[in-house]
């Protein structure tokens, strides 16, 4: 098999991986659950995230067991490896969500090649949605993406994303003012990978964060983002890749507004 041959079948396992992590969580989904917290009140994890990410490295591993898996949860790798194929896995992003029992939540995994991606899948069962990236583009739910062709910023709607924490609220209050004062409205939807989706997807013009985002957050919809036609970068407006500072990503038509925008954040760390 050709290295472009395997990326392809990479893409494909992508979703079937993500397609089992997203069943587990979704059996799950509005029962008791026992709720614990990380480094926060609002940072919580539960028993489901940990299974289902023990399904989606199943899956994986059943069709690339030599490839290394970076993980949120329990033992998984944390860095994403430079050289060679690797797969990055969010069991379930949204979590704070999920147990909220609102829909907002999907399982996203993304397969790459030297840190750059080559497939990614993001399922969001309580939507009934099923995001896809590889060689042949992006889809939802088979039908081709394509970003929002909107230029004008004063009719675009961008999201803030990933999150600050209470020691940097000043930083957030910075990243909402940025946007309500350049852009026509303003969303967010508490789940990373459902909002870079969304940009994919032409509902939002763009999503923003000033903030190093972690692989499992960001890889798989930073990838659905450009097949799709759109342009994601870090703070300084060049490629983002997954150990960038600050993620960017718009339509393109928007991106020097939202660059501007995100750029308009680190004043209120100085």
């Amino acid at each position: 098999m050709n290295e472009r041959d395997a990326d392809d079948r990479r893409a494909d396992v992508a979703v079937r991986a993500a397609a089992a992590g997203a069943e587990l969580a979704a059996d799950s989904f509005r029962s008791e659950l026992e709720v614990e917290r990380k480094d926060g009140k609002t940072d919580v994890v539960t028993q489901v995230d940990r299974n289902a990410q023990t399904r989606v490295i199943d899956v994986i591993g059943d069709a690339f067991p030599a490839d290394p898996i970076v993980g949120e949860e329990a033992d998984a790798l944390k860095r994403v490896p430079e050289t060679g194929p690797a797969w990055i896995v969010d069991p379930i992003d949204g979590t704070n969500n999920y147990v909220n029992e609102i829909r907002a939540f999907g399982t996203a995994v993304a397969a790459v090649h030297d840190g750059e991606p080559v497939g990614a899948a993001t399922v969001c069962p309580a939507l009934d949605d099923t995001y896809r990236a590889g060689s042949d583009g992006a889809v939802r739910n088979g039908d081709p993406l394509s970003v929002s062709d909107c230029g004008d910023p004063e009719a675009a709607t961008v999201c803030p994303t990933f999150w600050w924490n209470f020691d940097q609220r000043d930083q957030y209050a910075a990243a909402s003012r940025a946007i309500v004062d350049r852009f026509g409205d303003m969303r967010r939807f508490g789940c990373a990978q459902l909002e870079l989706a969304m940009v994919a997807s032409g509902a939002l013009e763009g999503t923003m964060t000033n903030l190093r985002t972690n692989p499992w957050d960001s890889v798989a919809g930073v990838y659905l983002i450009r097949e799709a036609g759109g342009t994601v970068t870090d703070l300084e407006g060049d490629r983002w890749r997954h150990d960038s500072e600050g993620l960017v990503a718009s339509n393109g038509a928007i991106h020097e507004d939202l660059l501007a925008a995100t750029r308009e954040i680190e004043s209120a760390i100085e």
